[in-house]
């Protein structure tokens, strides 16, 4: 796997010596420390600072204005999607690149969040680096076969989110799906709580941001 469409080398070495700042949001300490000196170490980085959560990379932001920010899907029980329409909405200026190890994003839900391309960390050091130099440059970084994902859930948890979506209420759910209204709640809460939601709304909105509905 690599970056889609523009070679990294030829834009770290064509785009003369402007330095970029870089802030990482990411909650797991080895691939925020790894993200983190893999891109210090990147000549065209000029300082590269790291937050842990939604409320240190809004700090970070307003101190230092990165000129792009890498945020990993999921910071704890924070959705990477929203944490990046924090950020532009605070530093217009700031350019968002998420990144997941598991979870994934469609482009239209990625863009719609604000953010200019979604990579993998499966991805070589070398190829994620050349997306952040890329999308600090204002490009977008987006592989044309990514599809929708989000959250892993199970095939019952997506059939009852789609009906969900449709306005079913739990008893309907149970009797289009031949369950028991009570494991029709043990799903809905599971679901809450992987997509970080308090009830049927919050979950079919969030559903929405992250490309797991339409």
């Amino acid at each position: 796997m690599g970056v889609p469409d523009v070679n990294p080398s030829r834009i770290a070495s064509g785009s003369g010596e402007r330095k970029l700042r870089v802030l990482v949001v990411d909650d797991h300490e080895v691939v925020h420390w790894g993200l983190r000196l893999m891109l210090g170490e990147q000549p065209w980085v000029e300082r590269c600072v790291s937050a842990r959560n939604a409320d240190e990379a809004i700090t970070l932001t307003q101190r230092y204005s990165p000129h792009v920010a890498l945020v990993d899907l999921f910071v704890g029980q924070e959705s990477g999607a929203e944490i990046c329409e924090r950020l532009r909405a605070l530093s217009p200026a700031t350019n968002v690149l998420l990144i997941s190890g598991a979870g994934r994003i469609s482009p239209n839900a990625a863009r719609a969040a604000g953010a200019s391309g979604f990579i993998s960390k499966d991805w070589p050091a070398a190829d994620i680096a050349g997306a952040v130099r890329m999308v600090g440059l204002g490009m977008t970084v987006f592989r044309p076969d990514e599809a929708p994902s989000g959250p892993p859930l199970t095939d019952r948890e997506r059939e009852v989110l789609d009906l969900i979506a449709g306005g079913s209420t739990n008893r309907e759910i149970a009797e289009a799906l031949f369950l028991s209204p009570h494991t029709v709640k043990e799903h809905t809460s599971s679901l809450y709580r992987k997509l970080s939601v308090r009830n049927r709304a919050e979950a079919v909105q969030k559903a929405q941001r992250l490309g797991l509905i339409a």
